[in-house]
């Protein structure tokens, strides 16, 4: 075939898709799972949906994205929500971002936060350090970093946080000093929030009704449970596990570099630094606990407890009632016998950003697409996209490749 595509998540998707509209016919996507959607899939539970994954949903931000998804999905089958989400600190919630926030904290509390942020380094002329933990101190001071930062983080990403870098660190809220002080003076939140604002989540499916109707549309372009296990550079060929061989003249991975057990015509030292990746796996469950609160997603940095985060279903459809919390694998022997009514567990949830990580990725992708084999999305690139982003991204990647 002309195009090999590897995955058939939101990535895959979208690029079989572009491809299908531009009249190229000669392609082929190989998806490990017996259905299609990547992360982004949903089951029917008690009759309503479940995200595998964790919670998914479509950003509002780019009117490019949502007239495309909407294609396969209309508006009208989606309801437009503000974010509302919160930290769980000292047993109260907090509104996130945390440091622009401080105001609905005790006034001895905010005292304290802004004593400790007033003589973090970014506010005494300490230059910037190049390692996540130390910039957390940096940054946002003791207090925060103790109290909140660290140990959520150190839940998500492991104990280790000074393997992690600050490239990345854009995604995170920018709250300054002066704009942390006026919030507890006005008692409202200053600042700049990057992440998604407003979000839509359809009316009566799950997030992964999007993806499946993408799957419906390129229909017989997709074969299903077909592990790749190896891949071949110099012949473009790939190989699965049930011993199947594809070769195209374009082979373009969805899925992570490590799922090769094989790769030919890489050099070895590069193949190496692959195996130097990172990643999180995250376990999801689905509990009939529930919170009082109008917030769609809590956070919990209290070491103690197994979860990280957990999305409060009735927040966003009032028909569903429930929690799916969330745990790094590595943490989920913590909930002991607690019940649940579902358990479902993502190798591949998160890319970490260790230090080195950009190098890495930017002679591998730079090295392998001399050979026209091409990574795009969350783990061809191994960067922490959301799928909004991976959309963008394999929408522009197909119409250079459709040019060339």
């Amino acid at each position: 075939m002309k195009i090999l595509i590897l995955g058939a998540g939101p990535a895959g998707l979208t690029l079989g898709n572009r491809l299908k509209e531009r009249g190229v016919d000669s392609f082929l996507i190989l998806e490990k799972e017996d259905e299609a959607g990547g992360l982004c899939r949903s089951i029917e539970l008690e009759g309503e949906p479940i995200d595998t994954g964790g919670p998914h949903y479509l950003d509002d931000r780019s009117d490019r994205i949502k007239e495309y998804l909407f294609r396969f999905m209309p508006e009208e089958e989606w309801v437009l929500y503000d974010r509302d989400s919160k930290i769980l600190i000292d047993d109260r919630l907090i509104n996130s971002p945390f440091e622009a926030n401080l105001w609905q904290m005790d006034m001895e509390s905010q005292v304290g936060y802004l004593e400790s942020i007033s003589t973090a380094g970014c506010n005494t002329g300490i230059p910037m350090p190049q390692k996540f933990q130390d910039w957390i101190y940096w940054k946002l001071g003791k207090k925060i970093a103790d109290d909140y930062m660290i140990p959520y983080n150190s839940k998500l990403y492991g104990d280790n946080l000074d393997a992690m870098g600050t490239y990345w660190l854009y995604k995170l809220p920018s709250v300054s000093f002066k704009e942390t002080l006026m919030s507890c003076l006005q008692k409202k939140a200053y600042g700049t929030q990057p992440c998604v604002t407003r979000f839509y989540y359809p009316k009566r499916q799950g997030f992964g009704e999007l993806w499946r109707r993408m799957a419906d549309n390129i229909g017989g372009h997709i074969i299903y449970g077909q592990s790749v296990l190896a891949i071949n550079m110099d012949e473009k060929t790939v190989i699965t596990k049930n011993g199947q061989k594809y070769t195209a003249d374009v082979i373009v991975t969805t899925i992570p570099w490590r799922e090769f057990n094989e790769i030919k015509g890489m050099p070895e030292d590069m193949v190496a630094k692959l195996g130097k990746l990172r990643y999180v796996a995250i376990e999801n469950r689905y509990v009939d606990s529930d919170v009082d609160t109008k917030a769609q997603w809590i956070y919990f940095p209290d070491y103690k407890l197994p979860y990280h985060r957990a999305t409060v279903r009735k927040n966003v459809r009032d028909t569903m009632k429930g929690m799916i919390i969330e745990t790094n694998v590595d943490r989920s022997y913590l909930y002991g016998d607690a019940p649940y009514k579902y358990k479902c567990v993502n190798e591949y949830a998160y890319p970490v950003n260790t230090v080195g990580k950009p190098e890495i990725m930017r002679e591998v992708l730079t090295y392998a697409e001399k050979k026209e084999i091409y990574g795009i999305g969350r783990w061809g690139e191994h960067q922490h996209h959301n799928s909004d982003i991976v959309v963008e991204l394999a929408l522009d990647f197909a119409d250079r490749l459709i040019s060339k």
